[in-house]
């Protein structure tokens, strides 16, 4: 059985990502493919119980014990989560990966950026293709405030923390081309799903 593909989406918060996560996993699911939807923080049972630490906003955490907390999800989650479906062949389809902590914890709040590059080392895991959805900071802010929800911790950093995660994720996709495509997330959604799946398809060999 050949080995599943590993898929991520990033961006900044209200970029849409678990919209197009669930639409991209549905598109590749009516073409035949076997694929698994999944999230960061969390993903599994033990990765869920450090999410919760991680949003709820209830502890200043210093910034490498922040960044170990994800990394320490994130080794749940692959470990119960990522590998074992990879390893059976199916797709998986992740909202947030490592990226997401270089972005937020090192472009955002300032951690060391070395660190955190060698904990993703030392995960093991890199996607074979990224999709970076780019919204500028006000369309962040808009959609943030028509969601009528409970802000999380990160949710409510404010316009200069979601500056700095804009251009951080845009200086990752730029860096590694090979592997991100950044794409625009200002459109309808079914606009963003259309330019998804295409880049998908182009990508990695599949048929439109």
């Amino acid at each position: 059985m050949s080995r599943g593909r590993f898929l991520t989406l990033e961006g900044g918060e209200g970029a849409g990502k678990s919209t197009q996560a669930g639409r991209l996993a549905e598109r590749l699911a009516e073409a035949g493919i076997a694929v698994l939807r999944t999230r960061e923080p969390g993903g599994s049972p033990g990765a869920d119980m450090l999410r919760e630490l991680l949003l709820s906003g209830r502890h200043n955490w210093a910034p490498l014990a922040e960044v170990m907390l994800h990394f320490a999800s994130r080794a749940e989650h692959v470990a119960r989560v990522i590998e074992p479906a990879l390893a059976a062949g199916t797709w998986v389809v992740c909202d947030r990966f490592a990226d997401s902590t270089m972005v937020y914890q090192g472009f955002g709040l300032g951690a060391d950026r070395a660190a955190i590059a060698e904990l993703t080392r030392l995960i093991g895991l890199t996607p074979e293709l990224t999709l970076v959805l780019d919204v500028p900071v006000t369309t962040t802010q808009a959609r943030l405030a028509s969601r009528g929800t409970q802000a999380d911790r990160y949710e409510s950093l404010g316009a200069a923390f979601f500056g700095r995660v804009r251009d951080g994720f845009r200086d990752i996709a730029a860096s590694a081309p090979e592997r991100c495509a950044l794409l625009s997330g200002e459109g309808t959604p079914d606009a963003v799903a259309e330019a998804i799946w295409t880049c998908v398809t182009s990508r990695l060999g599949l048929a439109a």
